[in-house]
């Protein structure tokens, strides 16, 4: 393949556009906040777990103690009704006064044991507020820090994704100006060959495999005519002569 130097050497200027690309998607995909955002995403996950375990602690809770109450508040009308018909002197047997004493006296310690429940009750029902209030401003603040770090890849985003617009709207001038067959041996070398195509020679060496030239690879090259285009012969990739190649 033949090409005119002017245009070996553009190519040259497509390949560091290309490297710039690849440089500025590796960037994107490598930001810190993507790490960040993904270990506190986690982090909320597993909080907003306990958080609802906490509320649902407080729920039930909340229910047993209205249970509890309720029994309470039984058990002290039906101790009060006692009481009254004890004071009222409507019972007149011995029997059933001791019994109606009994009763009274009965409930009362019914009514002490189900206090000390309402009592329990209320402080596990605390316990599981405060939890609920801990894990809800724990939860905010790791959804505070998910939003500034949105926030900054985003940001990130927008300059890297409009110097990359740049990239490629530069690289289109340039390779629109290489010969379109030299161009499509490029882009086939450089989808091969991790995204280089073509490399300058540098001191008798390819800077694309950064292997220096054998002496009789370097003796045809010094032969060849300037409109030549030359492969490496240690990893293929077109070799693009310039005053700095040492030949």
């Amino acid at each position: 393949m033949n090409a005119a130097p002017a245009d070996q050497i553009r190519l040259l200027d497509v390949q560091d556009l290309d490297v710039r690309l690849q440089q500025l998607a590796h960037k994107r995909k490598s930001l810190p906040e993507h790490a960040e955002i993904e270990s506190l995403t986690k982090d909320l996950v597993q909080l907003r777990d306990l958080l609802v375990a906490a509320q649902t602690e407080e729920s039930d809770t909340a229910r047993e103690q209205t249970k509890a109450e309720q029994d309470v508040d039984q058990v002290r009308q039906r101790a009060t009704r006692d009481q009254q018909r004890l004071d009222s002197g409507a019972v007149t047997s011995p029997k059933d006064l001791e019994n109606l004493q009994r009763e009274i006296a009965s409930l009362a310690k019914r009514q002490g044991d189900l206090e000390d429940v309402v009592l329990e009750v209320m402080e596990r029902r605390e316990s599981a507020q405060e939890r609920a209030a801990e894990l809800t401003d724990r939860v905010a603040s790791v959804q505070s820090k998910i939003d500034d770090a949105t926030a900054r890849r985003d940001a990130a985003f927008e300059k890297l994704d409009g110097d990359a617009s740049t990239a490629v709207k530069e690289r289109e001038v340039v390779a629109g100006s290489v010969p379109a067959d030299l161009l499509k041996l490029y882009d086939r070398l450089r989808e091969q060959q991790g995204g280089v195509g073509a490399a300058k020679l540098y001191a008798r060496s390819c800077q694309g495999c950064r292997q220096e030239l054998a002496l009789t690879e370097l003796a045809d090259i010094r032969k060849a005519a300037p409109d030549t285009v030359i492969r490496c012969e240690n990893c293929g990739r077109i070799l693009v002569r310039t005053s700095e190649s040492g030949l």
